[in-house]
């Protein structure tokens, strides 16, 4: 089975290290990509790629500010993630409730012991 093409599934795009890093670092606001770049210790070109990816999946939006374009998070995009991963919150729920019943009765053995 073929991989869906990155630009087009949130899930590919955000698989990417860098990709996810300019996404933290666009929570704090709107950034320019000279900036990402550089604190992404990365050329303008790279950055401008992996933001063009991430705008074309909807988790960046850009506007024109003066000579630059500034890009921000659109965090509305990640709601496909958010659903999916929402999926396993039972599961883990279960989980620590096991391991917290678990811990009580460890703790309760020692004293008894």
């Amino acid at each position: 089975m073929t991989r869906a093409a990155t630009t087009s599934d949130v899930f590919n795009a955000i698989a990417e290290p860098q990709r996810r890093e300019i996404l933290v670092l666009l929570r704090a606001g709107e950034r320019s990509v000279a900036e990402l770049a550089q604190e992404l210790g990365m050329t303008q070109p790279g950055a401008s790629k992996h933001l063009r990816v991430l705008r074309e999946v909807g988790l960046v939006r850009d506007r024109k500010a003066g000579k630059q374009r500034l890009y921000g998070l659109d965090a509305s995009g990640l709601r496909p993630v958010h659903e999916w991963t929402g999926c396993f919150e039972q599961f883990w729920n279960e989980s620590f409730d096991r391991l917290d019943a678990y811990v009580k009765d460890l703790k309760q053995t020692r004293k008894a012991e």
